[in-house]
């Protein structure tokens, strides 16, 4: 494809440094917007079916079917977790430099096909010992080396589908709405928004379906159905191929970009250097302050990420020793009850999206209503309230045991319904709407333009370290407690002391919290194209 191709001016019938996918310049009315979006929100909505499929109940099956400690099960999860996060900055500079956001996400889909097919087998009964079956409670019926080998391959080729997909999806949704045009901007503001949404409309299914199919009729069709659903959005995500806008990038590796760019900042001054030389330093180092600028925001949400790992960990374990049962017949999965954050979500939204920003609109006269880092930092508030009221739920809970006596029966369901934890999973949805969507559209939008797959690798890289903190304090804080007496995350969680735990997140959340608000108000926006100037404060 001629370069030139990328710098057609805008007009009505084309849009600047976008081509079709026969490498013409990209029809405004032909390509992109909304109806190219949907496809790709399409394949995020099952790619979070899938991923999800796997994640939302997996303390349970390390637990039960591979038979983890709480604490050791937590702390895997979390390292996988942090794996599936941390490497979408790798896989953002292949996409960017290499392979491109289109190739990429189709790449991933089918290794989320490959790595869901194996998991599905991997819970199958011929994995198991003589005599066993993958429903059977014996603890007889340990899980074969084979079994657990092919387990956490699968696993960690889940993570890795996930880091290619996760970066790039969000990155080729947002192109398909010309940032240059007034009308698409607003569109594109909006497209983060119902991403979101559309998100956690998997998230919300399959922890409904997957969780109570795993628990109730066995993990080998709990995993295999999300496999099913991968392949279906994969087939109709390329049906979308026509519809799409691609900007193809003649730069380098992001990574050899920014490699250049401290290089140009380490050597300060152009000296006797050629004029063009001169202003090829001045642009890198340009492109490294972009980045470092955002590390403040990016180290100040770190305890968030905590925070964010805890929904499907001891929350899950939690849930699992209320009285789940609703009517006579009906048992609630204890990892269903993650369906109330995306729920929350997908209720709250359309309020923030309809309601809230044109009623801030009024005040601010801002066209997102409130700034991005204002959103961020509403969120934090409500995370650090979420793990109060975890904590005092928790409190409550061991209360409960005491007073009934089963303080020593882990496995007795305790005479408090589950619906006493709804308040922490709400305000956990509601800290998601402004924070986690605030980071993403912040790390997208003020990356330097030619890095903008790693604007939200950087974003991921949050949970990425988030993850392998909490899997540090989980173990820290295990083997401290175990020397002084019973630990924190005992098995047997009567007798453990998670309230502890929440107490010290909510305190670590406080002072990130007085950080944020002070390197937020230092922060200056990325300047923007002159029709947009009203969002940037």
């Amino acid at each position: 494809m001629d370069a030139s191709t990328l710098l057609l001016p805008c007009s009505d019938g084309a849009v600047a440094g976008a081509v079709d996918f026969r490498g013409r310049p990209a029809s405004r009315s032909g390509t992109g917007r909304w109806s190219a979006a949907m496809f790709v929100l399409g394949v995020e909505i099952a790619e979070r079916f899938a991923y999800h499929g796997v994640s939302a109940n997996l303390i349970s099956y390390l637990t039960g079917q591979l038979g983890e400690s709480t604490a050791g099960a937590a702390a895997v999860i979390n390292a996988w977790s942090g794996v599936a996060t941390m490497l979408p900055l790798l896989m953002a500079c292949v996409a960017d430099a290499w392979l491109g956001r289109y190739r990429t996400i189709v790449l991933a889909s089918l290794l989320f096909v490959v790595s869901m097919g194996m998991l599905t087998v991997s819970a199958l009964p011929v994995f198991n010992h003589d005599g066993c079956s993958y429903q059977s409670k014996s603890l007889a019926c340990s899980p074969s080396p084979v079994q657990v080998a092919v387990f956490y391959v699968s696993l960690y080729l889940v993570a890795l589908a996930e880091a290619g997909h996760k970066p790039c999806a969000q990155a080729f949704g947002a192109d398909q709405f010309d940032r240059h045009d007034p009308k698409e901007s607003v569109s594109r503001s909006s497209f983060f928004n119902w991403w979101y949404f559309g998100m956690c409309s998997g998230t919300a299914v399959t922890t409904m379906v997957s969780s109570y199919i795993q628990d109730n009729v066995g993990w080998g069709l709990g995993f295999g159905i999300p496999c099913l659903v991968m392949v279906f959005a994969l087939l109709a995500f390329l049906l979308g191929t026509r519809s799409y806008r691609y900007y193809t990038s003649t730069e380098s590796s992001p990574f050899a970009r920014l490699a250049r760019a401290f290089v140009a900042l380490i050597r300060g001054t152009k000296s006797s250097q050629c004029d063009s030389l001169a202003t090829d330093d001045d642009a890198h180092r340009e492109e490294v302050k972009g980045v470092l600028r955002l590390f403040p925001i990016w180290a100040t949400c770190i305890i968030y990420a905590v925070i964010f790992s805890q929904s499907s960990t001891f929350f899950t374990k939690q849930a699992a020793t209320l009285d789940r049962r609703i009517g006579s017949t009906l048992r609630v999965p204890p990892a269903a009850l993650q369906t109330f954050i995306s729920l929350t979500i997908m209720a709250f939204i359309p309020i923030y999206d309809r309601a809230f920003v044109p009623a801030a609109r009024r005040f601010t006269r801002l066209s997102s209503g409130i700034t991005m880092l204002q959103r961020i930092g509403t969120g934090l508030v409500l995370a650090m309230v979420a793990m109060v009221v975890a904590a005092l739920v928790e409190m409550r809970r061991l209360g409960v045991a005491r007073d009934a006596g089963l303080v020593d029966q882990p496995k007795a369901a305790l005479p408090m319904t589950l619906w006493w934890m709804l308040p922490q999973y709400v305000l956990f949805g509601l800290s998601d709407v402004f924070a986690m969507i605030g980071l993403q559209e912040f790390f997208y939008d003020q990356v330097p333009d030619a890095l903008r797959s790693l604007g939200l690798a950087f974003f991921l890289s949050i949970f990425g370290v988030g993850h392998f903190l909490s899997s540090f304090l989980i173990s820290a804080i295990d083997g401290a407690t175990k020397q002084s007496g019973a630990s924190w995350f005992s098995n047997n969680l009567n007798r453990a002391h998670l309230d502890y735990f929440y107490w010290l997140l909510a305190g670590l959340c406080a002072v990130e919290l007085a950080a944020f608000v002070v390197v937020s108000r230092v922060y200056v926006y990325k300047k923007r194209a002159s029709h947009d100037n009203g969002d940037v404060m």
